[in-house]
């Protein structure tokens, strides 16, 4: 096999798998972006080869929001050192929201063993095909709201009618998240509703793909969401709260030119031994109008 030939198999090969894989040289700047990277990342190559990642095109962020790309990126310290590295981080699709990937990076070597790059490797985590799944069983149920496509109201109270069974029957501890999308009205009256609709999916896209596999989230009405997280305790409840939070504040509505901000207020409770479905959601619907009343963009539980 001559070297010409064994260069476009392997380029065909890496073109073709399913993760996403891109090189970079050592000023960080993309010179390679397979299929599996557009198919996650919603970017094609021509919109990437020949940035730079410290442009945060992809804004990896972790769960506490610290940007990655201009802090600590992986594969500038992987070319400094020579040492892989993984993390479990979330990058922004281009359509905005947020996504868990995890990624891998390995050193770049000429022949003479000199360090000439970093390629990244990233997949989706199972969250994300767990959520797929969800949205099918939805569609076959009719419990799917058709603007997010995430499930309706009625998908909703069944979940919480079913997470107050197994409190009182199993003694398995859930917890609410009410979730408000802060300042939509005048998102909407600036923008119109067109643009209000793609903010409200963005809001949807990221939470749904990062809350867990047992999790129940959907759409209770207008801009209002609930998700209802079985089997958790109440530093987890805090945590996921604070984790969306974050996520997000760094999610993206795209608008010409400019950047239309997005915070939620967010309203995280417990079952209680005394609750109903109504004085769960009469709860957790007034923390999260003190949250709203704080300012918005925070978490306010009890």
């Amino acid at each position: 096999m001559t070297m010409e030939l064994s260069d476009k198999l392997y380029r065909n090969i890496l073109e073709n798998l399913h993760d996403g894989v891109y090189f970079v040289d050592t000023e960080r700047r993309i010179t390679f972006w397979n299929h599996g990277s557009e198919r996650i990342s919603g970017y094609p190559p021509e919109k990437v080869v020949g940035s730079y990642c410290f442009q945060n095109i992809l804004n990896h962020i972790t769960e506490n929001g610290t940007q990655l790309c201009t802090t600590g990126c992986p594969l500038l310290w992987t070319m400094r050192d020579g040492k892989p590295r993984q993390a479990d981080v979330f990058l922004r699709h281009a359509d905005g929201f947020r996504i868990p990937v995890s990624v891998r990076t390995a050193p770049l070597y000429d022949e003479d063993g000199k360090i000439i790059g970093a390629v990244e490797t990233f997949n989706e985590n199972s969250s994300r095909i767990a959520a797929q799944q969800r949205i099918i069983e939805l569609e076959k149920e009719t419990l799917r709201d058709p603007l997010t496509e995430i499930g309706n109201r009625r998908y909703l109270e069944i979940k919480l009618s079913s997470a107050l069974h197994e409190f009182h029957h199993h003694k398995m501890q859930s917890g609410l998240l009410f979730i408000d999308t802060d300042r939509f009205k005048p998102i909407n009256d600036k923008h119109g509703h067109k643009v209000g609709d793609v903010a409200l999916r963005i809001v949807s896209s990221t939470m749904k793909y990062n809350l867990r596999e047992t999790d129940a989230f959907g759409r209770w009405g207008g801009d209002e969401f609930l998700a209802i997280l079985f089997g958790i305790d109440e530093p987890g409840l805090a945590a996921t709260a604070h984790k969306l939070r974050v996520l997000v504040e760094n999610a993206q509505l795209p608008f010409g030119d400019e950047q239309v901000r997005l915070t939620v207020s967010i309203g995280a409770t417990q079952i209680r031994l005394e609750d109903t479905p109504e004085t769960l959601i009469e709860r957790v619907d007034k923390l999260m109008y003190r949250s709203k009343q704080a300012g918005g963009n925070c978490v306010t539980m009890v």
